[in-house]
């Protein structure tokens, strides 16, 4: 069994809720004594808990992602986990190096060049003299910032000055890393390289623990995955369980009733869905390329003459992705099994809604958003940000080649006889 190399137990942070205390006097002092003693009463105390009650491990060369909403408590346990601030109750073991990427930047100083910021900042985030010497050079090539790096940094772009600085934290090598969505730095060229490199340190053996607010990155780097609500580990388990639960719970807002519980007077209503294949444990997850297969239960309890059933599946945002619909559908009094089999669903890794309706002519008789939703967990092969992934999920491959001169620059540079029908460079590169 691998090692443990931090251990929460039972930990939180509690805030003061208020402006921050001015500089108080002798004469303040003595004006607070004169009031208590005429028995003003002083403003109550407010507090507020960003942690609290907090327990968990993790194992050596585990990445484990943080996710939740704004203000769910994730920065606050890097902190403590981080020893930056101290926990108000609990404790938190660590075992290793810890490095940290909480704030990109830290340690930076406008009027040094990027070469002393370099040395400055690395020596801030616990890399030695030695350490930054021999990193130097990759630091910088990373960061595309050569021809400035004697420039102070003042005058580099803000761009520019975000690259460095995640150079620099990112060529850490502890044993323990801790990052809070860091990967939303520079243009989308070098966000990729940064994924690329959170990778590269996935695979060293290294513990990551990653706050991001993007789920196809933690879909790509994470092993395990903990949800943070209101200061409170809501789910903790496997990235595509846990991913599924938090993207439903931010759409869903309302859980429908149960179905089950519904008057049995209605002429007809669907019970139930399940993927029946791919056969997995879990009844509501699609985790492959091939084949898929669906079912809706639907119970009739008085005839359907001239039935009209549609299905739609729809994404987060609402957007229709599929649908088909079949007319004049004869249904006596009994319970059905409505079955689809799709030969692929190529869909980007998420949380998606089924919605089935029933009419007989043109009276609806039932129209359901089927719960749970499906969860989609497939490899994802399409672009780390989720804002440029769209839909589709399809792996592809790239072929780069260089095409012939045109003609008349063939025949201006007499290099038409060297040139053989059908000749190009080509490159192959697979996506995946």
């Amino acid at each position: 069994m691998s090692e443990t190399v931090i251990r929460v137990e039972s930990i939180g942070k509690r805030y003061r809720v208020g402006e921050r205390e001015r500089y108080v006097a002798l004469r303040d002092v003595l004006a607070n004594a004169i009031k208590f003693r005429r028995g003003e009463k002083r403003r109550p105390k407010d507090f507020v808990w960003a942690i609290r009650d907090v327990s968990f491990e993790v194992r050596r060369g585990e990445v484990v992602g943080l996710i939740g909403r704004n203000g769910a408590g994730k920065t606050t346990l890097l902190k403590l986990l981080a020893r930056i601030t101290r926990p108000t109750e609990g404790n938190a073991e660590i075992h290793g190096r810890v490095g940290s990427l909480l704030e990109v930047g830290t340690g930076f100083h406008p009027e040094l060049t990027g070469r002393e910021n370099i040395f400055l900042s690395g020596a801030i985030l616990g890399m030695s003299r030695a350490e930054i010497y021999r990193k130097f050079d990759e630091i910088v090539a990373f960061a595309e910032v050569e021809r400035f790096i004697d420039t102070p940094l003042k005058h580099y772009s803000s761009g520019m000055q975000m690259r460095l600085a995640f150079a620099v934290a990112a060529h850490l090598e502890p044993e323990i890393l801790l990052v809070d969505e860091v990967l939303a730095v520079g243009d989308l060229a070098f966000q990729k390289k940064c994924l690329g490199k959170m990778q590269e340190v996935s695979q060293s053996g290294r513990t990551i623990v990653f706050v991001s607010h993007q789920m196809n990155q933690i879909r790509r780097l994470c092993e395990r995955v903990m949800w943070l609500d209101a200061g409170e580990i809501r789910q903790s388990g496997a990235v595509p369980e846990v991913l599924a639960a938090y993207e439903t719970a931010l759409i869903a807002g309302v859980h429908e009733n149960e179905r089950q519980g519904d008057t049995p007077l209605v002429r007809a209503r669907f019970l139930s869905w399940e993927v029946l294949e791919p056969n997995r444990d879990e009844p509501n997850l699609y985790d492959s390329f091939g084949n898929l297969k669906i079912q809706f239960v639907l119970q009739v309890n008085r005839r359907i003459e001239f039935g009209h059933h549609g299905i739609g599946l729809y994404s987060q945002e609402g957007q229709l992705v599929w649908g088909t619909a079949t007319d004049n559908i004869s249904l006596g009094e009994a319970t059905y099994a409505f079955v689809y089999s799709l030969p692929s669903l190529p869909l980007r890794p998420g949380c998606y809604n089924w919605r089935v309706s029933l009419y007989d002519s043109s009276v609806l008789i039932d129209a359901w958003e089927c719960l749970p939703s499906l969860i989609v967990s497939t490899r994802p092969v399409t672009h780390p940000r989720d804002e440029w992934a769209g839909i589709l999920n399809i792996p592809c491959e790239l072929s780069v080649r260089q095409l012939q001169p045109q003609l008349k620059d063939m025949e201006s540079s007499g290099r038409v006889s060297s040139l053989k029908a059908g000749e190009s460079n080509e490159v192959r590169v697979h996506i995946d």
